[in-house]
């Protein structure tokens, strides 16, 4: 999205009340941040066709979620200010932290057997371990 659209959309949430910024989040990526009463912040994004939706963080620590808003990737944005001034920033209206996992811990590899070693202990070094440790050079 552009910046001067985000611009446009977080003039509009101050014209009502809230208490809204640009948030660059990274090359040509932004969203709005909006600075909840309690001193909590919602990071809205607006991801195209990921649709509208905000993590929200109090002192830099991820404390919930508004989950993604239905439609939301055809929105107007007017309709996105809307729903960004409504949204109830309370525990009913988001998901708590401890409830939804951004990323899912991968289960631990199955233990692989090791083949034991091809070589007697002492005996002099061959192949492809050779060749790391003393180089390519033929004899």
């Amino acid at each position: 999205m552009e910046p001067e659209r985000v611009d446009s959309m977080v003039a509009a949430l101050r014209a009502r009340g809230v208490m809204a910024h640009r948030a660059d989040e990274g090359v040509y990526a932004f969203g709005i941040r909006v600075v909840i009463p309690d001193g909590s912040e919602a990071l809205w994004t607006m991801g195209g066709a990921g649709g509208l939706d905000a993590e929200v963080l109090r002192d830099n620590t991820l404390i919930g979620f508004v989950p993604h808003v239905p439609g939301s990737e055809d929105f107007t944005d007017a309709q996105t200010v809307e729903t960004i001034a409504t949204t109830p920033y309370s525990e009913e209206g988001m998901l708590p932290a401890s409830r939804v996992t951004a990323h899912p811990t991968p289960a631990p590899a199955p233990a692989a057997s090791v083949p034991p070693p091809l070589q007697h202990p002492g005996a002099p070094l061959h192949g492809l371990l050779h060749l790391h440790l003393h180089g390519h050079h033929h004899r």
